[in-house]
């Protein structure tokens, strides 16, 4: 199954992340688990840029699900463009989509995939509002 990412989303942030020679696998391609890992370095770096970095005593974002559609074959070497996007803001969580295409191609999508992520607070442990000035970012 693949999933379409929605027409109705706001990008949010950019980044170039280098393909490494370890990030193949044995079949000469990155490894399908390393496409996440692009995700999560461009979405923590996103979160950093916004001030929103979680921390074990305060309230944070968590990433409750995740998924990728595998499009094309990255390999090395090369430069990943990765674009983050976000949607649906609710009363504790959003979506963050990302899509991923080689500098060398732009505009030739390789993946795509996102995460629902919901703000905690992590000593509680329960879900809480997103904040105000999260809002207005996501929204």
């Amino acid at each position: 199954m693949r999933f379409h990412l929605p027409e109705q989303k706001k990008l949010v942030y950019e980044m170039v992340v280098p393909i490494r020679w370890g990030d193949m696998d044995a079949m000469g391609h990155v490894n399908n688990a390393v496409y996440f890992r692009y995700f999560e370095t461009v979405r923590i770096d996103w979160m950093r840029s916004i001030g929103a970095l979680p921390g074990p005593d305060g309230i944070g974002p968590v990433i409750v699900n995740a998924f990728c559609s595998f499009i094309r074959q990255l390999e090395y070497p090369g430069e990943v463009l990765a674009k983050h996007y976000v949607a649906n803001p609710g009363r504790t969580s959003f979506d963050t989509y990302l899509t991923l295409e080689r500098t060398d191609q732009p505009g030739v999508i390789y993946s795509e995939g996102g995460a629902k992520t919901v703000w905690v607070d992590f000593p509680k442990q329960k879900s809480v509002p997103l904040p105000d000035w999260v809002r207005k970012i996501v929204e």
